[in-house]
C-alpha cells in the first residue's frame, strides 16, 4: 500500500478511536457550526479524522482503500493529497452556506474528502465496474456516480437521516474540479462522459437558483 494512504488511513484510525473513549476530544474537534462560525476553522478539516462508530470508520477507510490506488497511479502521491484534502474543504464550505444559520449542526467523518477521491477515480476510468455487497452483478462506475449525488441530492432536500449529504456532494465537485484541472484534455477527448458526470452538480446549482433547496 501507498504509504501516504497508508497514513491517512492511520492516522483517521487513530484519531476516531480517541474520539470515540474521548468526549471532550470529539466535541473539540467535530464540524460544529457555531464554533466554525466564531472563529475555529480548524473544525473544518479535523472533523474529518472523526468518526461516529467502528462502522462508518470501515465503511469510509475502505472505499479510500480501494479507489485511491486509482487515483494515485494516476497523479502520483502529492496530487492525491491535493484531491483528497481539496475535497474535504470543499465538502465542509457546502456544508457551511448550506447550514450557516444553524448553529447547532454537528457532522464528522472523512465522507467528504473520500467522495471526492471516488469521483476521481470515475473520472479517470469512467468504465470500470463496482461490486456492491447488496447487489450481485457489477454496476459501471459512472452510474454509481451519478446516483449516489442524485440521492444526496434527495437528501440534502429531505434533510430526515443524520447523514451528511451535503459535505459528500461537495466532495464529488471537489474530486470533479481538480480532477479536470490536472487532466484538461478530459473536456475533449471524453466530453460526454465529463458532461454526464456534471448533470448532478448541475441539478443541484438550479435547484439552488429556484430556492428549491
Amino acid at each position: 500500500m501507498n504509504s501516504v494512504l497508508l497514513l491517512i488511513i492511520a492516522v483517521t484510525a487513530i484519531t476516531s478511536f480517541k474520539g470515540f473513549g474521548d468526549e471532550s476530544f470529539f466535541r473539540k474537534y467535530e464540524f460544529h457550526i457555531g464554533s466554525i462560525r466564531a472563529g475555529e476553522h480548524i473544525r473544518m478539516i479535523t472533523s474529518a479524522f472523526l468518526h461516529a462508530d467502528v462502522g462508518h470508520l470501515l465503511f469510509n477507510m475502505l472505499t479510500l482503500y480501494f479507489f485511491a490506488p486509482v487515483v494515485i497511479q494516476n497523479f502520483g502521491s502529492f496530487t492525491f493529497l491535493v484531491i483528497y484534502f481539496g475535497s474535504l474543504i470543499f465538502g465542509s464550505l457546502l456544508t457551511l452556506y448550506f447550514h450557516k444559520n444553524d448553529y447547532y449542526y454537528r457532522a464528522i467523518g472523512a465522507s467528504g474528502a473520500v467522495t471526492g477521491v471516488l469521483y476521481s477515480a470515475i473520472l479517470l476510468y469512467p468504465d470500470m465496474s463496482l461490486y456492491l455487497f447488496f447487489i450481485p452483478i457489477p454496476i459501471p462506475a459512472y452510474l454509481f456516480g451519478i446516483g449516489y449525488l442524485l440521492y444526496s441530492i434527495y437528501g440534502m432536500k429531505a434533510k430526515n437521516d443524520n447523514i451528511g449529504h451535503t459535505a459528500h456532494f461537495g466532495g464529488a465537485i471537489g474530486g470533479y474540479i481538480i480532477t479536470i484541472a490536472k487532466v484538461p484534455m478530459m473536456l475533449t477527448d471524453n466530453t460526454f462522459m465529463v458532461v454526464l458526470l456534471a448533470i448532478p452538480i448541475i441539478i443541484l446549482l438550479i435547484l439552488l437558483k429556484m430556492g428549491k433547496i
